[in-house]
């Protein structure tokens, strides 16, 4: 087998209490049977970052994080919530929330869960200066703006530390009682709290994240045991795990591919038990080829090409121009045929139809349409205005170590002939070096960005992604007037207004174009001989602790 190989970067709402999803089975999920300590191998890549939670939010870190750590609740295979540290999650007026956890829980270094573990992760998640990836998860909570590095009125830092180094609104009652206050009312509070930003961590996190995040200290239904890499992250059942979700295997895995081909030939010859995402190569075959084992099934992704605000080929009146000619020129619908072969649909949005409330006809959706001749015309309009010239050339960026080609390809042949310019695919190598450009700001053209949701609602693939300075921003985009819809989003009083809101939000979002919709993903996924009781979840992750080797 190829070590090394990557899928997307990441990145998941809906009012509490109605999180019923659509997402279907991928596989049997009857009564368990088969070897109970057998190691499950599902093809993976090289995580980003140390497995911290709150530094965690591309795929492949992600679905280790996820099997590792218990959090407050999670969510099951069809995105509703269930109760899992948490014994209550209540509150009167969706700003002050009280949260009661379940006795008994236990890190995998024997220290007890507590109170103080949720709120001291938060915490340090938040604090500014520790640079947390998901820090804007934190933003609601009461005492969050005292906890960030101070800047000057250009946004530059100032060199002073920040007023306070913990929130005012975390305040730990008991070692089985902490109160959250938030900013203003947030009726999808607990719909959150299963996303990796509200896992707890032990005391001993504290004396070394660096160190913990190579060698984490967990309380989930598995213990990591080796992380080899660029090869392998092995983890295996948690003896201790107090939860729902206990292993029905030995452990898993996750091994590292440079290609997705090879990873599904290994499939094929029964080297490899799970394959979470089928090389575009395989997609008119792959059913044929599995059978039962083949998964296609709607899922909770979106990809997207993202439009850095620093590259000033798409800024002002033009660059906005510009950004409508591109989406216009895309031929979302034949690729979606013929690369995909109808396992991806065409966006109209910038959430998924697999979340509750989602539109196909938000005011401005028209720009995802195909249109050279308007794309043409939009193009010409911006060069009489700001002219790039004739020897201009559209880099679109992204790793090439999955089946990114194949889409970026053709996409650049539809740009180039409506358009009558050049369109080039900015390769990087291997996922974590295009994470690092796109960290760094050295992107020279537009890039590729994939959502896989964190929770089941429409304003996590909003705010996330385009909200100020949010965690997955990478665009650097602001907008105040969309600032205010998400927040009278957040404190609707019903899922219904909420929902409108986001509608809004969205309709200021096609107005600016900080990002392209392209189309929706199907979980494309399989498995081979070897095991049984695979599922995939409405997030696309298989469903793992459940899955059993074949007798």
């Amino acid at each position: 087998m190829t070590p090394r190989k990557r899928l997307m970067g990441v990145g998941a709402t809906l009012l509490a209490g109605s999180l019923v999803l659509s997402a279907c089975g991928g596989g049997d999920t009857g009564e368990t049977e088969g070897d109970s300590e057998a190691i499950i191998t599902v093809g993976s890549g090289e995580p980003q970052n140390g497995l911290i939670p709150a530094m965690t939010n591309e795929v492949f870190g992600g679905l280790v994080v996820r099997n590792i750590f218990s959090g407050l609740v999670y969510y099951d295979e069809n995105g509703a919530v269930q109760n899992e540290v948490a014994e209550s999650i209540e509150s009167d007026d969706n700003v002050t929330w009280t949260i009661t956890i379940e006795d008994g829980w236990t890190f995998t270094d024997g220290t007890p869960v507590t109170a103080q573990s949720f709120v001291d992760a938060w915490n340090w998640g938040a604090y500014g200066p520790n640079a947390a990836n998901l820090t804007y998860f934190y933003e609601p909570i009461e005492g969050y703006d005292e906890v960030q590095i101070p800047v000057d009125k250009d946004g530059e830092p100032t060199g002073e530390d920040p007023e306070a180094e913990t929130m005012s609104g975390l305040e730990v009652v008991s070692d089985t009682e902490f109160v959250v206050t938030l900013k203003q009312p947030e009726s999808d509070f607990p719909v959150r709290l299963g996303y990796a930003a509200f896992f707890p961590v032990p005391e001993s996190f504290m004396d070394d994240p660096e160190a913990f995040g190579e060698s984490p200290v967990s309380n989930g239904p598995y213990t990591m045991t080796e992380w080899e890499h660029d090869s392998a992250i092995t983890i295996e059942a948690n003896p201790d795990y107090a939860g729902d979700r206990v292993p029905e295997n030995g452990g898993i895995e996750f091994l590292a591919y440079t290609d997705e081909d090879s990873q599904y030939n290994d499939l094929l010859a029964n080297n490899l038990d799970i394959v979470t995402n089928v090389p575009a190569s395989a997609f008119a075959t792959f059913e044929d080829e599995l059978g039962d084992r083949a998964v296609n099934q709607p899922a909770a992704v979106t990809q997207v090409i993202n439009v850095p605000e620093y590259v000033e080929d798409f800024q002002g009146e033009a660059g906005l121009l510009r950004r409508q000619a591109i989406s216009m020129a895309i031929d979302r619908e034949g690729i979606t045929e013929t690369v995909y072969d109808g396992a991806r649909t065409p966006a109209r949005d910038f959430t998924n139809p697999v979340i509750a409330g989602w539109s196909e006809d938000i005011p401005g959706s028209e720009f995802t349409e195909y249109n050279p001749e308007e794309a043409a015309a939009l193009w010409q309009e911006a060069e009489d205005m700001d002219p790039l010239g004739d020897d201009f050339t559209l880099f679109i960026a992204s790793n090439a170590d999955s089946d990114h080609q194949s889409w970026i390809d053709p996409a650049c042949n539809t740009i180039r002939q409506a358009l009558e310019i050049e369109c080039e695919f900015d390769q990087y190598p291997v996922f974590d070096e295009f994470l690092d450009a796109r960290d760094n700001r050295e992107i020279k053209g537009v890039f590729r960005g994939g959502w896989q949701a964190d929770y089941p609602a429409m304003s996590n693939f909003l705010s996330p992604i385009y909200g100020k300075n949010a965690g997955s921003n990478d665009m650097d985009y602001v907008s105040e007037d969309f600032e205010a819809k998400m927040k009278e989003g957040n404190a609707a009083e019903t899922p219904e207004e909420a929902t409108e809101l986001y509608k809004e939000a969205q309709e200021i979002l096609f107005q600016d174009m900080p990002g392209i919709p392209l189309w929706y993903y199907n979980t494309t996924a399989g498995y081979a001989e070897t095991v049984d009781n695979v599922a995939f979840g409405w997030d696309s992750d298989p469903i793992l602790y459940q899955v059993t080797k074949s007798e």
